[in-house]
């Protein structure tokens, strides 16, 4: 398959001219904005969501494109790592982003085991995150060893955003969650990575945990966009996890993290005045009660 095959032809209005923030108001976002975003040199962000709630609300303020992450594993079900999260929760979670959104793209993740087996394997639970859960979209890890499952993906009509670098599925291989990338033969590596899924069709890529200065190499060498994550300024997006960036996580947030707010603090101190003005006896108060 050729590289860029998302990029728009000439004369068609696939979203050159319109920004993401904003520009595209009246449908959702597509693949082919975002590889007209690439083109501009436009950046954008990406965010995490897990429920229809927050998507509504990250829908609301402009971000054009919402992941749900199997990171759903840590911040949301309990897991010590994202490996334990089933193809099932994926996809009620990634429905439940599409019914709370408008205009985002929504990126249903493909979770441990359900991709790695075989092409075919990915093909069955790639469609069902569009037919159960009508995602416009859906990453999956891995570079080289991903390519071919990315390619059928593709031929078959669904977008796929690629993940290299840090991939969290191989926790239990990398020993925790080194930074990728480091030394000539690891660097090269990530280049061939990110090369292959680019061939193999995927519309975008992320980088995570990688040297700020491979990544910017590897998002100049690519058509595709870059979205990185821990993998400095230079890439051609950035993403995060909602809960770690509105200040939601308890104890130490990666280095690459910005908390953008104290919400864990906020809500602590919503629940506790409720319940001391229920100890109190002053809630609930007269207008808050039927007569």
């Amino acid at each position: 398959m050729n590289a860029s095959p998302l990029q728009p032809a000439q004369g068609q209005d696939h979203g050159q001219g319109q920004t993401l923030y904003g520009g595209v108001t009246n449908r959702r976002v597509t693949v082919r904005d975002i590889a007209a975003a690439k083109q501009r040199g436009e950046k954008w962000a990406m965010l995490t969501a897990y429920d229809a709630l927050t998507a509504g609300v990250f829908d609301e303020a402009g971000i054009p494109v919402l992941l749900v992450g199997d990171s759903a594993g840590n911040c949301h079900l309990g897991y010590e790592t994202t490996v334990p999260v089933t193809m099932d929760q994926m996809v009620m979670l990634s429905a439940a982003v599409v019914r709370g959104t408008k205009r985002a793209l929504v990126i249903g993740d493909m979770p441990f085991g359900s991709y790695q087996e075989s092409p075919a394997q990915a093909m069955h639970n790639a469609a069902r995150l569009m037919k159960e859960a009508g995602v416009g979209a859906v990453k999956l890890e891995g570079g080289e060893r991903s390519a071919r499952s990315i390619e059928l993906l593709v031929e078959a009509g669904i977008p796929v955003m690629a993940h290299i670098g840090l991939t969290p599925q191989s926790v239990h291989a990398f020993g925790g969650y080194p930074v990728q990338g480091r030394g000539d033969e690891a660097a090269h590596q990530l280049l061939r990575d990110a090369k292959a899924v680019q061939q193999a069709g995927a519309f975008a890529v992320v980088l995570e945990a990688v040297p700020a200065e491979l990544a910017a190499q590897v998002t100049e060498q690519l058509a595709i966009p870059t979205v990185g994550i821990g993998a400095g300024a230079g890439t051609d997006a950035q993403v995060l996890v909602w809960t770690d960036m509105a200040g939601m996580t308890a104890g130490r947030v990666p280095k690459f993290v910005k908390q953008y707010a104290d919400l864990r603090t906020v809500l602590g101190n919503a629940a506790k005045e409720f319940a001391a003005e229920v100890g109190a006896g002053t809630f609930p108060a007269p207008e808050h009660t039927f007569k």
